[in-house]
Order: structure tokens, then C-alpha cells, then sequence
């Protein structure tokens, strides 16, 4: 992409709706970059950093933010939190861009045509889904997470992007009004804090967590910042006399190149701690951090010695990343001693690098070679495993909200205290305290965890439902007929190994019910053909037409019962027309005198009449009568009832409710669930929360539960209508415990 140079010198630096910072006024006079405080950019970089600002600029033109402030002044700030990051001109770009196809007319492709496929790709990774129309806010919240993490696996510059975004709208929440506040607040808490932990961006997490904090527990923080400053002069005292021990205890060994430094805790970090603890303020000690920032390796490991030499080392506080770095890359020594005044006060020791990677995190790691304008990013490297598991689940949690919980257990994950074992050929894997072998097995690989037999640890046979601890040496014994067991999600620790063995059991009955619906079929159409047919376009045209992707998939959903052989058969032969009405003899205008004339039903006025258990068909639905050999009353089923190719056509009658008695009383109706679920400690609560949450009555309830095989659940509920119907069943059965729900009043029209 190029732009003229006269484009660029036309515009006036005051001539913009807000001052400009010096690096960007800097390149829009051509001045080259040589300001601190970044890479340095390439004259095609500072060019289209240039050019995405004035198109930026002329599209959000007018617009206000909440503050009152021109809308550029956003992008801007954004874009100097990507070039303090040190981005490259593409991420830069994206952050002047991140917002114009959301809030104006400009559409992707005119994004790349003006900047490149590399820029689009970073902007819409960012662009939520306003102008979508979605079912509810948690439905729009899990689309836009899905199309990031698909982006981030792409190219993970999306989240930076992303990060600086939410740091600037988090830094000027005031603006909004409280409930918009907490919403934000509580998202960013649950999502980008956990996010930026992930990527080892430690400064972004510590200003999120505790800007989210001041807006979810506003007394809290005010309490907590008002006893930090208190005490401030008094800690800050300590450290300086901490600090100026260890300068010289340093200055002895003739160690010359180092820096030493105080840091107090973030707010958020201190409460968690009091809470975690169940301690007072005046009992968590620890509240800064000294950090020793050397040259090298080995200069780290002096230092150690010097500290454990002149101070007293609280046990079981010391911990080395150097050795064995954490999964985001993060290294540093750390240990708590006691000091000067017989406090606590803990001390991290690393390089220059190291620090470098602490604080800016991936963005650390993008390395340009000569002539390079772009990072070379590897997302196949270990430590964006969950990112990929990310992605992969997203083919397999359908329910919004369950999908929201999963990322959310996933990223907490790396908030929990650390677990570093070991295979047998001494690669090692960090997993969260209080993870077993089956958690280790399906770290390695999902297969390993689907065949896993047993666990040797350190060289011993223990159960899978042991403990891991530092240092641990664990072999995965696997057996090719070995299967997961449903006792496993109660003792596995992370949400990879839990979604690996419901999914595990949902195949398993997937292909059960697949070869059910054949036989199904088999039945009423003979096993000449079938197989054909079944490969056919024109099932797949019918299984399309039924709102299924592959046919394998109707097969499952008549295996299961969700739907008829005689609706496939129906849709087979292209006859979709209901019954023609007929006269019909039981046709009557008298008034009713049975209890049974408020089912709504037309023409059946002084008759006798039931609603059919096999179909139990709602308001609404096609319907036919079928007059009864005991006593000539008349059962009412659905139109694709799987009993009615049984009835001779006299017995039957055309019917149809009675749309005005619809309208003017609208009412409630049984309808039956049977589910088979994961047998788990919680899942019958949560079920029947989705349903309060729906605003369904429950009439009735039954659990079953044998040991080592699925439960069993049994609901009645109150139905209004086939939508409320279709909606409730398909809550439920995407939540990631439901194997399997069956209810007669289901079918597909």
C-alpha cells in the first residue's frame, strides 16, 4: 500500500480534533523514528501507521466518546499502548483501525484494499458483532469470544490489540453509567485480566484486576487503597533500608552491573490474598516485592546466595522459574526472606531479559530479522496449547453460557498455584495444583487420556486419582481398549481433561443412535438401496431441509427419537401438505359440556377427546384425530406421529385448533423430558437452573443413578408453546453433561 506524500502534508498537525502524542506527529511529518520507547518502525511502516491514522481520523470525524472528547482520541490512545508494546506497524495500524467497522460504514474488504490482508485480518479479529441480531446478551458475548480465539489462533497480535483496547475503555469507565460499569468491569475480571496472565503481559493484568476491582467492589477497594496509603511511608522505609542491605551486601562479591528496586502489590492482589488466607490487613506482611535485576544467568544464582545468606528464608517460599519457566514463557527467582525489621518481604531475581519478558510478555518474543516489517509468531509452540484447545472446543460446546464457563475455568487455570512433573524422558508439565495422571494424560494428547489404563509416578503404580506433586515423574499406561470412565470428571482438575471425556461419551452414543436410525430406516424401506440412498444428494437435501448438516446427523436424531421415520419418509416423496379438510360427521356447533373442551381443539365441540401420550402435540402443531375402538372418543396426535401409519385412513379425522380460543387463552401444557447426563455432584441443580432461568415450572422430577454408568432424569414442565419448546430443548441439550434428551412433544416440521 502506498500513500502520497502530498496526502500526508496537507494536513496541518493542529489541524486534528485532539493534540496528537510526539511520536505520531513525528511520523506524520516524516521525521523517521527516533524517539524512545519502541521498536523502531521502517519508512513503509511509519507510512501506513500514518495513513490508518488519517483514515481513522476522517471516518470517526464528529463522533463523542461518553467523556465528552472527540472518538479519535480513543484509537490514538490505543495505538501508543501497542507502540509501547513494541508492535510493528501492522498491530499499530489495526489499533487506529479497531473500531471503524463496527462504528461506521467502512466494511472489511475496504480495510484490506486500502491496508493489506495482514491489518484486516487484525481488525476483525477485534470487531465485536454489534450490528448482528442475537437471542440474548450471553449469546452475543460467546459469538464474539469465538471469532477472537479463531483470530488469535491466526495471529495471536489480535489479543494485544484487543488487551490495549479494554485497558483504555477500563481507564474510562467513569463515563458510563453503573450498571454499564459493572458489566464491563465483571467481563474484563472474568476474560482479559485472565487473558494477559496467559500471554505473561503482567502489567496489563495487574492495571485490569484492579481497575475491574474498583468498579465490582467499590467499598473494598476505597478500604483497601486508604490502609495501603496509610502504612506507605512506614513500608517504603523498610524496603529502602532492605534495599540498601542488599546493594551492599552485592558491592562485596564485586558484582557491579544489577539494579535494585521496590514494588508494592497491586490493591486487587492484596485482597485476594486476605480473602484466600482469611486474614486482616494488618496480618499480610508481604506487601512489596524487592526486585534484583542482573546481566546474566549466573549472576541471578549469586544473588540468591548473597540474600539466603543474609536473611532468614521463610520454607516453602521459594520457587525458580529460571530452571523451569512457567507456560507463558514468564522467568524469575523468587523467594521471601525475613528483613531488616523482621518482616516479610519477598524478592524476585532475574536478567534484563527476563524482565523484559515479564513486563511486555508475547510481545516480547517478536523478533524481526533484516527486512522483516512482521513478527514470526509460532502458534504451534507449547505454551499456546490452550489457546488451540480453545478453538478445538468450540466444534463441541454449542450452549453459549457453557461455552463462557469453559474459557473462563480454562484461563483461571493459570491463577492457580503451579504443578511441574515430568515424563519419563524428562519433558516437563505445568498443571494446576491439585491435578492426577488422567489430567497429565490428556495434557499430552486426547488420545493418551481416551486410552489411559493406569499411572506409574516416580515409579510406582497408584491410583488415577492421585495427587501430582513437584517434581513427580508420572508414566501414562494406555490399553487400545481402554475408555474413560465416568468417575474421572469428579477427581480431574482442568476443564481440558473434563471436556475430553464428556465429549468422549457424546460420540460414543452418537454412534449408537447413528446405527439405531439406520435400522430404523431399515425397517420401512428394506436394506435394498438403503445405502445408496444414504449417500445420496437427495438425503442430504432432506437432511438439510430438517436443519442438519450430514446425514449421519438425522440418523442420530431418529436413533435418539428427536424425530420420525415417517417425517424422513414424508420429505423423501416431497409430501409436506397436511391433510386437506374434510366434513366430517363428528363436526358439531353445540356448546361444550366436558371438562375436555379447554384443549382449544375446532370441531369437536360435545365430544370426547385426548390428547395422545405416544406424540403429545402442542398448540399449534399439525394434528389429527383418530377415533378410538374402545369407546369411539378421539385421540388427538401429532401429524408425524410414528403410530399413525398403523391406522386404517377411515378411523382418522382432519382437525385443527381453534385460532381464536388460541389467542384469547393462551395456557400451559405437560411435556416430558427423559435426559441421560453425566453423573456428577451439581448437574441435576444446574439443569433445573436453566430452567428457572427460562421461567419453567417444573411439575415433577426423578433422578436415577447407578454407580459408573450415566443417571437418568425424568422432568415434567409447564410448556407455553412449540417455541418455548424448541428453545428449552435446545438449552439443555447443549449443556456439556447432557448426553442425551428425549421428549415426545419434539419433532422437526
Amino acid at each position: 500500500m502506498t500513500v502520497a506524500l502530498e496526502a500526508l502534508a496537507a494536513h496541518a498537525l493542529d489541524a486534528f480534533d485532539c493534540p496528537l502524542p510526539d511520536w505520531l506527529a513525528a511520523y506524520l511529518r516524516r521525521q523517521g523514528d527516533d524517539l524512545p520507547g519502541s521498536r523502531k518502525h521502517s519508512p513503509g511502516e511509519i507510512e501506513l501507521i500514518s495513513a490508518a491514522f488519517l483514515f481513522a481520523h476522517e471516518l470517526h470525524k464528529g463522533q463523542k466518546r461518553k467523556s465528552g472528547e472527540p472518538y479519535i482520541a480513543h484509537p490514538i490512545a490505543v495505538a501508543s499502548m501497542l507502540r509501547e508494546l513494541w508492535a510493528d506497524g501492522a498491530t499499530i495500524a489495526a489499533g487506529f483501525l479497531h473500531d471503524v467497522v463496527e462504528d461506521t460504514g467502512v466494511t472489511a474488504e475496504e480495510i484490506e484494499q486500502r491496508f493489506g490482508s495482514e491489518v484486516r485480518l487484525l481488525v476483525e479479529g477485534v470487531t465485536k458483532l454489534s450490528k448482528f441480531n442475537f437471542s440474548s446478551k450471553t449469546a452475543q458475548q460467546a459469538e464474539n469470544f469465538r471469532r477472537m480465539f479463531v483470530a488469535m489462533a491466526k495471529d495471536i497480535r489480535v489479543i494485544v490489540v484487543k488487551l490495549a483496547d479494554r485497558l483504555h475503555n477500563m481507564r474510562t469507565l467513569e463515563f458510563l453509567k453503573p450498571e454499564r460499569q459493572k458489566q464491563i468491569a465483571a467481563e474484563t475480571m472474568a476474560f482479559f485480566a485472565p487473558l494477559a496472565s496467559r500471554l505473561g503481559m503482567w502489567k496489563i493484568k495487574w492495571e485490569l484486576e484492579d481497575l475491574s476491582f474498583k468498579y465490582l467492589e467499590p467499598e473494598a477497594y476505597t478500604t483497601m487503597a486508604q490502609l495501603v496509603n496509610q502504612q506507605r511511608r512506614e513500608r517504603e522505609e523498610q524496603i529502602q533500608a532492605f534495599r540498601d542491605l542488599i546493594e551492599a551486601q552485592l558491592h562485596k562479591i564485586g558484582l557491579q552491573n544489577f539494579e535494585v528496586s521496590g514494588r508494592p502489590k497491586h490493591l486487587y492482589s492484596i485482597y485476594v490474598k486476605m480473602q484466600r488466607q482469611q486474614k486482616s490487613f494488618d496480618q499480610i506482611y508481604d506487601l512489596y516485592a524487592v526486585r534484583v535485576i542482573t546481566e546474566t544467568t549466573d549472576d541471578c544464582y549469586r544473588v540468591l546466595a548473597v540474600i539466603h545468606q543474609a536473611f532468614h528464608l521463610i520454607p516453602g517460599r521459594f520457587k525458580d522459574y529460571i530452571s523451569v519457566p512457567k507456560p507463558n514463557g514468564y522467568q524469575s527467582i523468587h523467594t521471601t526472606v525475613y528483613g531488616p525489621f523482621n518482616s516479610p518481604i519477598e524478592v524476585q531475581i532475574r536478567t534484563k531479559e527476563m524482565h523484559r519478558v515479564a513486563e511486555l510478555g508475547i510481545a516480547a518474543h517478536w523478533r524481526y530479522k533484516e527486512g522483516e516489517t512482521s513478527p514470526k509468531f509460532n502458534p504451534d509452540q507449547d505454551r499456546f496449547m490452550w489457546l488451540r484447545q480453545l478453538v478445538e472446543w468450540q466444534n463441541h460446546l454449542h450452549d453459549d453460557r457453557e461455552y463462557l464457563d469453559t474459557i473462563h475455568a480454562d484461563l483461571f487455570e493459570s491463577f492457580q498455584s503451579d504443578v511441574y512433573v515430568f515424563t519419563p524422558k524428562g519433558d516437563v508439565h505445568c498443571l494446576p495444583k491439585g491435578s492426577c495422571p488422567v489430567d497429565f494424560a490428556y495434557r499430552i494428547h486426547t488420545e493418551v487420556g481416551n486410552h489411559c489404563a493406569g499411572a506409574i509416578i516416580n515409579q510406582k503404580m497408584v491410583p488415577l486419582n492421585t495427587v501430582l506433586h513437584n517434581g513427580d515423574i508420572v508414566e501414562i499406561l494406555t490399553q487400545k481398549n481402554a475408555h474413560p470412565s465416568l468417575d474421572w470428571i469428579n477427581f480431574c482438575k482442568t476443564s481440558a481433561a473434563q471436556n475430553r471425556i464428556r465429549q468422549w461419551f457424546k460420540r460414543l452414543h452418537r454412534e449408537e443412535n447413528i446405527a439405531l436410525g439406520r435400522q430404523a430406516l431399515e425397517k420401512h424401506l428394506g436394506k435394498n438401496g438403503l445405502e445408496n440412498l444414504l449417500k445420496s444428494e437427495r438425503m442430504q437435501k432432506v437432511a438439510e431441509r430438517l436443519n442438519f448438516t450430514q446425514v449421519d446427523d438425522l440418523l442420530a436424531s431418529l436413533g435418539q427419537g428427536e424425530i420420525t421415520v415417517n417425517l424422513i419418509i414424508n420429505k423423501l416423496q416431497e409430501n409436506i401438505q397436511q391433510h386437506t379438510p374434510a366434513p366430517s360427521q363428528f363436526t358439531s356447533t353445540k356448546a361444550p359440556s366436558h371438562p375436555n373442551s379447554g384443549l382449544l381443539i375446532a370441531n369437536l365441540q360435545g365430544l370426547k377427546h385426548r390428547i395422545a401420550k405416544c406424540c403429545s402435540p402442542l398448540p399449534g402443531d399439525p394434528i389429527l384425530g383418530v377415533v378410538t375402538r374402545f369407546d369411539q372418543s378421539i385421540s388427538i396426535h401429532h401429524q408425524d406421529c410414528h403410530n399413525l401409519h398403523k391406522i386404517p385412513p377411515e378411523r382418522c379425522i382432519p382437525l385443527t385448533w381453534d385460532q381464536s380460543l388460541l389467542k384469547d387463552r393462551p395456557a400451559i401444557y405437560p411435556v416430558d423430558f427423559r435426559l441421560k447426563v453425566i453423573d456428577r455432584v451439581g448437574v441435576f441443580n444446574d439443569i433445573l437452573a436453566r430452567l428457572k432461568e427460562a421461567n419453567i415450572n417444573v411439575r415433577n422430577a426423578n433422578v436415577t443413578t447407578h454407580p459408573g454408568s450415566l443417571a437418568l432424569i425424568y422432568l415434567c414442565v409447564d410448556i407455553r408453546d412449540r417455541a418455548q419448546l424448541m428453545s428449552v430443548v435446545s438449552q439443555i441439550r447443549n449443556m456439556k453433561d447432557v448426553v442425551e434428551l428425549r421428549c415426545p412433544q419434539e419433532m422437526r416440521e
